[in-house]
C-alpha cells in the first residue's frame, strides 16, 4: 500500500484568518489582531480505584482561557476596563474567529467564543526603539461553538 501525506497547500495560511468581536451589540472587525489563541482545558478529579495502585482520572468539567495580541491602535479594550474601573460594571463580548485558505482542501473552520472576559489590559506604553507598538491581553470564555469545520483531506480516512 502506497503512503499517503497530506498536501503542501492544505496547510492553512496563518495569515488569512478573520477577526471579529462584538461588545454590547456593536460588531468590530478586529484587522488590528496579531495572533489569537483560545484553549478549551478540562477539568478532572482523581478516582481512587480499589485493587489498583494508581488512581483513575475523571473529567469534571472545563474551563476556558485564551491570550491575544494586537497592534496598539484601538482603545476598545482600554475602554472596557476604565468601565469597570469606574462603575465596576464588567463587559463580556463574543470573539469570532475564521480560518480560510483558497488554496487549501481544508476549507474554512469558524470558531465563535462567547462571553469573553480580559484578565488585564495595558492602559499606557510607549517604547523608543520600537518600529510598531502592540499589545497582549489574557481572557476567559464561558462557552464556544463550531459553526463551521475543516473538512475531511484527502487520505485521512
Amino acid at each position: 500500500m502506497a503512503k499517503v501525506t497530506m498536501n503542501g497547500r492544505d496547510a492553512v495560511n496563518a495569515e488569512l484568518a478573520e477577526c471579529y468581536v462584538t461588545i454590547d451589540g456593536k460588531r468590530y472587525n478586529f484587522m488590528q489582531a496579531i495572533k489569537l489563541e483560545a484553549k478549551m482545558e478540562k477539568t478532572k478529579v482523581e478516582v481512587p480505584i480499589l485493587g489498583k495502585t494508581g488512581r483513575g482520572n475523571k473529567a469534571s468539567g472545563w474551563k476556558g482561557t485564551g491570550s491575544a495580541t494586537f497592534h496598539y491602535n484601538t482603545s476598545v479594550f482600554r475602554a472596557l476596563m476604565k468601565k469597570y474601573k469606574n462603575n465596576g460594571r464588567d463587559i463580556y463580548f463574543d470573539i469570532v474567529v475564521t480560518n480560510e485558505d483558497p488554496t487549501s482542501n481544508a476549507g474554512a473552520q469558524t470558531i465563535t467564543l462567547m462571553d469573553c472576559n480580559i484578565n488585564d489590559s495595558i492602559i499606557a506604553k510607549f517604547d523608543a526603539n520600537g518600529g510598531y507598538l502592540d499589545e497582549s491581553f489574557e481572557f476567559t470564555f464561558e462557552d464556544w461553538d463550531m459553526p463551521e469545520e475543516f473538512a475531511e483531506l484527502s487520505g485521512m480516512i
